[in-house]
């Protein structure tokens, strides 16, 4: 990784029609750290994106959400790293996650997009799959042909209660993942439940 994290992407639908649903876990994790750290959030039209600058353990930090829908948001992303030479090893997408559980959180480094649209776009874009991934889980409805509904549902609110538990606890290790001990992160963040 070069240098840390520098950006931290959270994926999700705008419009108020899909503040609530599953889809927007990672839009629930940049606006956590908004919150925390005192950022001020902006419209930035040329990026098609709101933006924020928040400073976490003295390092200044970028959030962004796209706002086209999830399966555009790697081209706000990929303008903005771009624009402020952010390399895609700097990079941090928060995602949900249907392949673990509500209340769990994982950090991956890479990979492939796994029928995530916003992962899959995000890596075109950025022309690689190495950026850092935060999968907040969602759980699986059990059919693949109940996804889409799915995802673009609100979680009950026993399932909501987990998500924002782990957002939180996520949050609470920001500070080791963009300093780079990932390994620390890792051990904190997969034996939370």
């Amino acid at each position: 990784m070069a240098n840390g994290i520098k950006l931290i992407a959270g994926l999700g639908n705008p419009g108020s029609r899909y503040v609530d649903t599953r889809h927007n876990a990672g839009f629930w994790f940049v606006e956590e750290l908004a919150d925390r750290y005192h950022g001020n959030w902006q419209e930035e039209r040329r990026f098609k994106a709101r933006v924020c600058n928040v400073v976490i353990d003295n390092e200044r930090i970028w959030l962004i959400a796209p706002q086209d829908y999830m399966n555009h948001s790697g081209e706000a992303i990929a303008a903005f790293a771009r624009y402020y030479r952010i390399d895609v090893g700097q990079i941090l997408v928060a995602h949900d996650e249907l392949d673990i559980l509500p209340g769990r959180v994982k950090l991956k480094q890479g990979g492939g997009a796994a029928g995530h649209n916003g992962l899959r776009d995000t890596t075109q874009h950025l022309g690689s799959p190495d950026y850092l991934r935060l999968r907040l889980g969602i759980g699986h409805p059990g059919k693949h042909s109940s996804v889409v509904n799915f995802v673009l549902k609100r979680p009950p609110e026993a399932e909501m209660t987990l998500i924002r538990s782990a957002i939180d606890h996520a949050a609470d290790h920001i500070g080791e993942i963009i300093q780079g001990d990932l390994q620390l992160a890792m051990n904190a963040l997969h034996s939370h439940s």
